[in-house]
């Protein structure tokens, strides 16, 4: 029987660009919160993610590709129910319920 470790799977050319990704590791700095605010206020008054800003501080390259610029938050099945109540709407009307908290976040920020 042959060793299957010596003809390895070919992966397809459109994933050839991930390799660097598959090696990268994502390390978690335990800090002071006074650093901790340090970077995220840098990070902010710069423009970058708090990552980036981390790899501009160390000196590191920085992906200077235009990010989309989004919030996230971690919903449950709990938030879905009482958004749907306050808009109005059923708790499987995800989609819509994403609408409206988009919509009620840039009128918090003055934008509509």
């Amino acid at each position: 029987m042959s060793d299957p470790s010596a003809n390895p799977p070919r992966k397809p050319l459109r994933w050839s660009g991930s390799d660097a990704a598959l090696h990268a590791v994502q390390v978690a700095f335990d800090v002071e919160a006074a650093v901790l605010e340090a970077v995220r206020r840098a990070a902010f008054e710069n423009n970058r993610s708090n990552s980036d800003q981390i790899r501009h501080i160390l000196g590191l390259p920085v992906n200077h590709r235009p990010k989309r610029p989004r919030l996230t938050v971690t919903l449950t099945p709990e938030d879905y129910e009482t958004l749907g109540e306050r808009y109005g709407l059923s708790v499987e009307q995800r989609l819509a319920i994403k609408e409206r908290v988009t919509h009620e976040l840039a009128c918090f920020a003055g934008r509509r």
